[in-house]
């Protein structure tokens, strides 16, 4: 039955960009291409389909060619309104969630998580590189979304805490946690590009 479900990918890009100077983080070039679009490219393949959430630019990121939707909460309250407004988008299918900021994603990502997730029975699974959760990279069965529709509700915001409210699973990849690696400063970009450019 999982094998037949549809599994739609979410790209959360709806932060404010506070640690990049306010700019919008999954725009800045990286190797002649916007951020984003190096996570679009690591998850299109494993997925059915891919949608960009974002709050801001939103022609800039419908240029990408899919869809681009806004949180579904106002005010901005943290990447849990983009995971809840993936859920809702994404209908009665699997959704994936990652940030734009992570552009190194592992081919076998959700296969891994889809693993996990069926194993441990849970609604939620998230990603362990064998040092810390990358929490915002998650694998959510559609019943998720009435329990962090009511955590947002009640004013709850950190995705530690809300995953903390249930049982979930974890995606074990320790055997390559540089995929997890991401850009938060400008610093930070400017050493993935070096990267890319000497691979």
């Amino acid at each position: 039955m999982a094998s037949r479900e549809t599994v739609t990918a979410v790209v959360l890009a709806g932060g404010r960009g506070r640690r990049m100077g306010g700019r919008e983080k999954g725009l800045l070039p990286l190797a002649g291409r916007p951020l984003i679009a190096h996570t679009v490219a690591a998850l299109a393949p494993q997925v059915d389909r891919v949608v960009i959430n974002a709050n801001r630019e939103l022609d800039a990121y419908g240029r990408l060619g899919l869809p681009v939707v806004p949180d579904a909460v106002p005010d901005q309250p943290g990447p849990l309104a983009g995971v809840l407004t993936a859920l809702q988008e994404a209908g009665d299918g699997l959704v994936l969630t990652a940030p734009c900021d992570v552009p190194r994603l592992p081919g076998d990502l959700l296969t891994r998580m889809r693993a996990a997730l069926d194993a441990a029975g849970t609604e939620v699974c998230t990603v362990h590189d064998g040092a810390r959760l990358h929490q915002v990279i998650l694998l959510l069965r559609p019943g998720a979304a009435e329990g962090l529709q009511a955590f947002l509700a009640e004013g709850g915001h950190r995705v530690e805490a809300w995953l903390r409210s249930q049982p979930f699973a974890e995606a074990d990849f320790s055997d390559c946690p540089e995929a997890f690696a991401n850009i938060n400063t400008p610093e930070e970009l400017e050493r993935m590009e070096a990267e890319i450019e000497r691979a």
